[in-house]
């Protein structure tokens, strides 16, 4: 079934990888669907770091995947492929894309797409997929986070470390982050963390220690990488677990100590979001519908969004992107 479609849309180009000024707003055709797709008329996009390093060269999307940036988008259903029966025509839906997404329209597979949660606008809703699958994924599938625990969360003011901290926090676990500036932590602590250690001027292991008496953390999620490898082991309990989902400080620890992985027993892990399989990833949302849903219609979480900018202004968002002056989520409107 489908709406009536224009003969092409506009997205944004990327003619070769480079700083923000290399995208550029051009117009083709629209994506053609295949089996177990929907085509979402695109209302609202988030930026993402995955985006900026794909823009620049270094995340190359997996084969298959549209070369066009963007990985979650939220509008209106405008078309439905071969084997889809879950949504029609014109439901409202958000969605992780595989790429694609700072597009009008946008081809994702059905099984990677949630109706909007009640009272979500477009620009609400499109600001949850790629940081709440990757939440979910790393610090409760993978890490098991539970009630009780303790977890550090690095680059607490993020989109990602924003929803880490909201849904750690409604499962009842107790929440350090590490921030760069003080209105970071002053954010960070209204979200439900009980400490946010300034990067800056303090040493987050000697801090998690202090707070922890000697104990550590029972997990930490981490988007640093080699820079914090060391201090990461460190600051873990017994049976403590590391989640790695980005490098921004490198991806090569050269004089790391090993050894509390051994002593403390400790389980060091690390996924990314887009090449996981369709499965995985149906599995994902499936949880998240079930789990985080309910919490978001509930008024228990919700997307922090710190800047909404228009389609045309996306070189804009990408500079404040790399500039991480940003406290939670920026996002492009159609």
């Amino acid at each position: 079934m489908t709406a009536s479609l224009p003969a092409s849309m506009r997205y944004v180009d990327l003619p070769a990888p480079g700083a923000p000024e290399a995208m550029t707003i051009a117009e083709g055709p629209l994506p053609q669907l295949r089996d177990g797709e929907i085509l979402i008329r695109v209302e609202a996009a988030g930026v993402n770091r995955p985006d900026v390093a794909q823009r620049q060269g270094a995340y190359p999307p997996p084969p298959g995947a549209s070369p066009v940036l963007g990985l979650e988008v939220a509008g209106e259903v405008a078309a439905i492929g071969p084997g889809v029966s879950a949504y029609s025509v014109g439901d409202k839906v958000t969605a992780l894309a595989n790429g694609g997404g700072y597009a009008e329209y946008c081809a994702v597979p059905a099984t990677q797409a949630l109706s909007w949660p009640q009272g979500y606008d477009a620009i609400r809703a499109a600001a949850l997929p790629e940081t709440f699958f990757t939440v979910w994924a790393n610090l409760f599938m993978m890490a098991g986070l539970k009630a009780g625990e303790s977890v550090l969360i690095h680059g607490g003011s993020s989109g990602i470390g924003t929803t880490a901290i909201q849904l750690a926090s409604a499962i009842g676990a107790k929440v350090f982050v590490t921030v760069g500036s003080e209105d970071k932590a002053e954010a960070c602590v209204k979200l439900g963390a009980a400490r946010a250690i300034n990067y800056k001027s303090e040493d987050f292991a000697e801090v998690i220690r202090a707070e922890t008496g000697k104990a550590g953390v029972d997990v930490i999620l981490d988007m640093i990488g080699a820079a914090y490898f060391d201090k990461n082991l460190q600051s873990l309990a017994r049976d403590g677990r590391l989640s790695i989902i980005a490098f921004l400080g490198g991806a090569v620890a050269e004089k790391a100590n090993l050894t509390p992985i051994m002593i403390k027993r400790l389980r060091v892990m690390g996924s990314t979001m887009r090449p996981r399989t369709a499965v995985e990833k149906a599995e994902i949302r499936d949880q998240l519908q079930a789990r985080v849903w309910p919490l978001l219609e509930a008024g228990k979480a919700a997307p922090v969004i710190h800047e909404v900018f228009d389609f045309a202004q996306v070189v804009e968002a990408h500079r404040l992107m790399e500039s991480s002056a940003h406290i939670g989520k920026i996002m492009l409107k159609m």
